[in-house]
C-alpha cells in the first residue's frame, strides 16, 4: 500500500508539472550586443485585476529597444528582462475589472508589463487599443510606437496646422510614412527626404514631394521647393547630422521637432533668434494620460477614415530578434520590421 501511495503521489506531481503551460520568449540577462537576446521557455502569464494576456501575432521592433538592450539608454530595466512594448494579437485571457475587453478581441499595445518579444504578452488595459479588422496584425505592430510618435510629433509637440509646409526627414521609415499620411490628412503641404530611389518612390507614392538627402544640393533644392519662405515644421529623425541645416530651412516662427538623434552636434543658438524659431524634442514616455488617449483616439479616427495604413517592410521569426536589431538600425527599411512568433 505504501508503494502504491508513493507511485500515485509521484504521478500527481508529474501531472501538475506538465499541466503548467509554457511559451517562448526572448530574454536579456546582460546588456550588450544583439547576441545577448536568447529564446527561453517561460510560464504562461495569469492576468491580475485590470490586466489582459495577449496571444502575440506580430511584435514591433523599434530602435529604442536596441539602445536599452545595449545598456546605453538613460532608463534601463532590471535584468533579466524581455524587450519590447508593441504587440498586436488577440486577447487570450482577462483578469477582473477590465471594462469591455474580452477574450478574442483584436488589439495592439502601446506598452507592456511583461515585454513584447514573446508568444504571450501581459498588459494593463490602459496599454491596449482596438485593432480594426481591415488592418493586419503586422500593421498593428506598427501603431504603438511609430504611429504614436508621428502623431505626437505633428500635433502635440509640433502644433501642425492645415496649409502649413512640413518637411519630414527620413520619411520612408515607419514613423516618417505615418507622418506623411497624417499630415496629408490634415491638409498640409508635405515634403520628405530619403537616401535611396526606393525610398523616394515610396514617399512620392504616399503623396509627398521626395528629395534625396544624400545629394550635396539637397538643402538648396528644398529651400527652392518651399518657395523661398522655408518650412513651418520639420520632423527630424537624425538631429546630430541635420539640425544645423534644419534651422536654415525654417520659416519665421517655424519649429523643428527632434524625433531621433545618434550623437552630439554644435549649433549657433543665434540661428534661432532672427526668425524666432523653436527646437522641440519628443519622447513617448513623457506623454500624459490625456495625451495618450488623444493620440490613440486620433489614430483610430485616421484608420477609420482610410488616412492611415502602416507599411511593413520585413517579417522575421522570434528567433531572428538579434538580426532584427541589426536591421532596424540600418537605412532604407521603408517600413516596419516585425517579429512573428
Amino acid at each position: 500500500m505504501k508503494l502504491f501511495s508513493a507511485i500515485k503521489k509521484q504521478k500527481k506531481i508529474y501531472q501538475a508539472l506538465i499541466e503548467v503551460e509554457c511559451m517562448k520568449a526572448i530574454e536579456v540577462k546582460t546588456f550588450g550586443g544583439p547576441e545577448v537576446m536568447q529564446v527561453v521557455d517561460k510560464e504562461s502569464y495569469l492576468p491580475s485585476k485590470g490586466e489582459v494576456v495577449i496571444g502575440a501575432k506580430a511584435i514591433g521592433v523599434n530602435p529604442v529597444e536596441t539602445y536599452i538592450r545595449a545598456g546605453t539608454y538613460p532608463v534601463l530595466p532590471e535584468l533579466p528582462y524581455t524587450p519590447g512594448g508593441n504587440v498586436a494579437g488577440v486577447i487570450e485571457s482577462c483578469g477582473e475589472a477590465v471594462g469591455d475587453w474580452k477574450k478574442g478581441d483584436r488589439v495592439y499595445s502601446s506598452a507592456a508589463l511583461s515585454g513584447a518579444y514573446a508568444e504571450q504578452v501581459l498588459c494593463k488595459t490602459d496599454q491596449i487599443f482596438s485593432l480594426p479588422e481591415h488592418l493586419s496584425f503586422a500593421q498593428g505592430a506598427a501603431l504603438g510606437v511609430p504611429a504614436a510618435t508621428a502623431w505626437r510629433a505633428l500635433f502635440i509637440r509640433g502644433r501642425a496646422q492645415p496649409g502649413e509646409k512640413v518637411l519630414i526627414h527620413g520619411a520612408s521609415g515607419s514613423v516618417g510614412q505615418t507622418a506623411i499620411q497624417l499630415a496629408k490628412g490634415l491638409g498640409m503641404e508635405v515634403f520628405g527626404t530619403a537616401g535611396s530611389e526606393k525610398g523616394m518612390a515610396l514617399i512620392e507614392k504616399l503623396g509627398a514631394k521626395p528629395f534625396d538627402h544624400k545629394s550635396k544640393d539637397y538643402a538648396y533644392n528644398l529651400q527652392e521647393a518651399a518657395g523661398g519662405t522655408g518650412f513651418d515644421l520639420i520632423l527630424e529623425m537624425l538631429a546630430n547630422q541635420n539640425l544645423e541645416t534644419d534651422l536654415t530651412l525654417l520659416a519665421p516662427r517655424g519649429r523643428v521637432i527632434i524625433i531621433g538623434s545618434r550623437g552630439r552636434i554644435e549649433i549657433d543658438p543665434r540661428a534661432t533668434m532672427g526668425k524666432e524659431t523653436e527646437i522641440r524634442g519628443v519622447a513617448l514616455f513623457n506623454a500624459t494620460e490625456e495625451e495618450i488617449i488623444e493620440t490613440h483616439q486620433g489614430l483610430a479616427g485616421a484608420m477609420a477614415e482610410g488616412i492611415l495604413s502602416p507599411s511593413v517592410s520585413r517579417e522575421l521569426s522570434l528567433e531572428e530578434a538579434p538580426f532584427a536589431h541589426q536591421l532596424v538600425m540600418n537605412d532604407g527599411n521603408c517600413g516596419k520590421i516585425v517579429l512573428i512568433p
